[in-house]
């Protein structure tokens, strides 16, 4: 009869993602997941075939509390729809992460997107890491999509433009503020980053 397993598997990979976060995927041993997971090298071998298998699945539970933080923090009434786009923009300025129940991070760096992370380090080598990190700008994009909408529905945003291009400009500034804000540079920067990027977006002609 098998044995049962006898560790919490969420735990365990929020405990890896906190470890990748913060030291890399190549900065981090077998060692080092075993100590911050508490599994020994066999266990993390049998369960997640090693260090790569534990990146993967880290990663779909990450993609996972993304596809249920991203629309909850973005949805809403039509009416206020455009300060939930600065709100999003602002979350970067903090360090506050999308995702709900991200694990916490030591530091401004390791607070960053764990995909963006991921797909920097290893997005050229590792197809699996690299779909994966697609899947997770897709969905914030998607999210960030949905409330542009709901701001051109209400005539805050020129109902001429595409949503889903305003997302992805939204979404590679604040992955720019990430980065920007890891290297120091202080929060008032970060905002005038934000607040910039909010009052460029296209307003209705006749205002």
């Amino acid at each position: 009869m098998a044995r049962p397993r006898s560790f919490d598997r969420d735990h365990v990979l929020h405990a890896a993602e906190r470890q990748f976060r913060t030291s890399g995927y190549n900065g981090t041993s077998v060692d080092d997941i075993s100590a911050a997971t508490g599994l020994g090298r066999g266990s993390l071998y049998a369960t997640f075939n090693g260090k790569q298998g534990v990146l993967v699945q880290a990663m779909a539970g990450y993609f996972a509390r993304l596809g249920q933080a991203a629309p909850k923090a973005l949805a809403g009434p039509d009416e206020g729809a455009l300060e939930r786009l600065r709100g999003f923009l602002l979350r970067a300025v903090n360090g506050v992460p999308l995702a709900d129940d991200v694990p916490p991070a030591p530091d401004r760096a390791a607070a960053a997107c764990f995909a963006a992370k991921m797909a920097l380090e290893l997005g050229a080598s590792d197809p699996e890491v690299e779909r994966t990190a697609k899947a997770c700008f897709s969905v914030i994009a998607t999210a960030v999509a949905e409330c542009v909408r709901a701001a051109q529905r209400s005539g805050d945003i020129d109902p001429d433009a595409d949503p889903d291009d305003l997302a992805y400009l939204l979404l590679t500034i604040v992955r720019g503020i990430d980065v920007v804000g890891a290297a120091g540079h202080s929060p008032a920067r970060l905002t005038s980053i934000a607040e910039s990027a909010f009052a460029l977006l296209p307003r209705p002609h006749d205002r």
